[in-house]
Formats: structure tokens, sequence, C-alpha cells
């Protein structure tokens, strides 16, 4: 299970792989619900649930309780896009509670350790990466573009 967590002070992203051995500590808690931060190498830190994703990609929603994954009607919120007003569609999305099923657990960090984020070995990345990476995505929708028309 790969947890993405966001410091609110830096405005920075991370992601870290959890241990297979710690994943046991997340089952069962749900969207909301806070978790030690010590699970990724966090020392002090403490981390709220806000959302996630399953194996086969699915959203995790906040209102549907459980770990299934459903096929629901949505007006809007997680897991739908764009709906014009006064309409809904289905679409399939995943329960409120980290399981096996789950791939991806997003958070935030709502208490910060003793440490800063750089000693945790969290460094985000210079500004001359993200603009390179910025690029290289760009190139790539431009060609992925391209080969759609014929």
């Amino acid at each position: 299970m790969k947890i993405v967590f966001g410091d609110p002070k830096s405005k920075f992203v991370f992601q870290k792989q959890v241990e297979a051995s710690k994943e046991g500590q997340l089952l069962g808690k749900k969207i909301g619900e806070k978790f030690e931060g010590s699970i990724i190498g966090l020392e002090g830190y403490e981390l709220t649930i806000t959302g996630g994703t399953d194996k086969s990609g699915f959203p995790m929603r906040r209102d549907i309780v459980g770990v299934h994954k459903l096929l629901a009607f949505l007006s809007g919120g997680t897991g739908i896009r764009k709906v014009k007003k006064g309409s809904r569609e289905k679409r399939n999305v995943v329960g409120n509670t980290i399981s096996e099923s789950i791939a991806q657990v997003n958070a935030k960090i709502t208490k910060e350790g003793a440490k800063p984020l750089a000693d945790c070995g969290f460094v985000p990345a210079s500004e001359e990466e993200r603009k390179k990476k910025k690029e290289e995505k760009k190139a790539a929708a431009k060609a992925a573009k391209g080969k759609g028309k014929k």
C-alpha cells in the first residue's frame, strides 16, 4: 500500500510505500480518522486520512460506509466530474474504510513532529526538476494527441 501525504505548510506532496508488516495498523480506519506517522518513518507526526483508491483505481468516498465497491448514483463530489445541474450519473466507487483492496491512501499532516520533513528523508523536488517533469508531460500529451488524428 502506498501513502500519499501533503504538507499544508509547504504545499508539497510526498509518497511512501508502507511495509507489509505495518499495513495492518491502517486496516479498518475510515476517511477522517488519524494515524501515527511512524508507520512511514515520520516519528511524532500525526496524519489524517483524506481518501484513497483501490487496486482497480476506483476512488474512496466518505459517504459510502464499508469496504465494498459499488455502483453509486452520484450528482457530484469524489469520483465524478462536471455533471449538469439536476442530473446524476452512475459511477463505481469504494467505501470509506481501508481494507486489503486499497492500493493508495491519501492523507495530510495535522500535527508536526520534532524533526522537519527534510531530516526524515522527505525533500521536495527542486524548481528545475519540476519544470523538466512538466515539460515531459506536455510533450507526452502532445504526442498522444497527434497519434489520435489520422
